[in-house]
């Protein structure tokens, strides 16, 4: 037995292919969201607003409300105005600064190029964070509300 055999490529694989299979990968790194192009000649985001992002940010844990983090972040977008540049698009190249935790691990792991506008992002992120069982859950338990012969209405 030739242990040469074990340690050389086959005659069409060069070094260089054997360094290009050692280099990391480049592709696969694409946003799940596609922000459409701006046709506007100045639309810089302010480090400031990407700051304000982070300060109010979204876990996804079980207290957490989607609809109210939706809001907060329609609200600060609405107080910024870029000419030629509609308000959608700005939500949607901010959105992911507003998410850290578990929030941020599911906007990673959705496929690239998955949400091309701003209410498909809204609907998907509502599904993920308050999917239909979650209200069909809280309309049974206001359905099912009894107070006890013992207790006041506001101890129910």
């Amino acid at each position: 037995m030739n242990p040469e055999q074990y340690l050389s490529f086959p005659g069409s694989f060069s070094q260089r292919g054997f360094h290009e299979l050692l280099r990391a990968p480049t592709e696969g790194y694409a946003e799940a969201i596609v922000v459409p192009p701006i046709l506007a000649d100045q639309c810089e985001l302010k480090h400031s607003l990407i700051n304000m992002m982070t300060t109010d940010q979204f876990f996804g844990l079980e207290k957490d409300n989607p609809h109210d983090h939706i809001r907060w972040l329609n609200k600060i977008t609405s107080a910024i105005k870029y000419k030629d540049v509609p308000n959608s698009t700005i939500k949607l190249m901010l959105f992911s600064f507003s998410l850290a935790g578990a929030a941020r691990r599911w906007l990673e792991k959705e496929p690239s190029h998955f949400i091309h506008t701003w209410e498909d992002l809204v609907s998907k992120f509502i599904n993920e964070f308050f999917p239909p069982s979650r209200t069909t859950n809280l309309r049974n338990e206001i359905s099912n509300f009894q107070q006890r012969f013992d207790e006041s209405f506001h101890e129910a």
